[in-house]
């Protein structure tokens, strides 16, 4: 099956695809530049609103209007106006910044932290954010990425990017905490896991920072099912339409095959 070039403006660092099924609205961002995308997906149109610092995901939030999540705090933005406005913010450290994200079933944002604008081994953490108020849930992170929740909220799947592993936490969904339980995935080869999403038979398909792909695993055996190849080795993350395609965000890379590294990609629905 062969990767579809949706979108590419040579950016850097393209994360955080998340599909708004009620409204047939992919959103995403470009890290280093501060940008945050709203693609239309039968128009084809593509907005863009730029924050002042590095943004690393989005929360849903209403047609047209999301979360933001920068360095310097959270936004509401409203693509309807194009404007951004300042929500609030969890503090954290001059030296880090935010990185991938998740909305529970309660409404909690979970978000992880990293280094920056240098990697900073076991400093970053795992925040829930609820109603004004936030708490540390994980800690000792060094580049903290992938978050997905079971099918029945019991469980949250977290990726590490330099453990090379995906954690399973038992989730409470009443209280917002976490517990760990062991490791399910281990990556042996050159990718890295980065950002991940589950799909409706509980398996995870994982973005390989470094592996040029995303491969679907089986978090209860622990074993690789496939894999879909993009034309880039820095694969960040990826999300699933209301079709059963799939949308992938790449980054580029030193590498002499980065190939449009740093664009938007699509997986059509073939029963992947």
């Amino acid at each position: 099956m062969k990767a579809q070039l949706v979108f590419y403006a040579d950016n850097e660092l393209l994360e955080g695809p998340i599909f708004d099924s009620s409204n047939n609205l992919l959103y995403f961002v470009s890290i280093f530049d501060g940008l945050v995308y709203c693609y239309e997906a039968e128009t084809k149109e593509i907005l863009s609103v730029r924050l002042d610092s590095p943004v690393s995901n989005v929360y849903l939030k209403d047609y047209k209007k999301i979360i933001a999540v920068s360095k310097n705090g959270f936004y509401q933005v409203d693509f309807n106006i194009l404007q951004a406005t300042f929500a609030f913010q969890i503090k954290i450290d001059e030296n880090m910044r935010f990185n991938d994200g998740i909305e529970d079933a309660q409404g909690r944002f979970l978000i992880g932290t990293m280094g920056y604008p240098e990697v900073l081994s076991n400093r970053g953490k795992v925040f829930s954010y609820y109603h004004g108020k936030y708490k540390t849930i994980i800690e000792n992170t060094t580049i903290s990425n992938g978050l997905a929740f079971s099918k029945d909220n019991s469980l949250l799947y977290f990726i590490d990017t330099p453990s090379k592993k995906v954690a399973r936490y038992s989730y409470d969904i009443a209280s917002g905490n976490v517990k760990f339980e062991s490791y399910v995935i281990d990556f042996k080869e050159d990718g890295s896991p980065d950002g991940m999403c589950m799909d409706n038979n509980g398996n995870l398909w994982i973005a390989e920072w470094g592996g040029g792909c995303v491969s679907l695993w089986d978090p209860t055996s622990g074993k690789k099912l496939r894999m879909l190849k993009l034309p880039c080795p820095n694969v960040t993350s990826c999300t699933f339409d209301n079709k059963g395609g799939m949308f992938v965000t790449t980054a580029k890379s030193d590498t002499q095959d980065n190939n449009l590294g740093g664009g938007l990609f699509y997986f059509e629905n073939n029963n992947f």
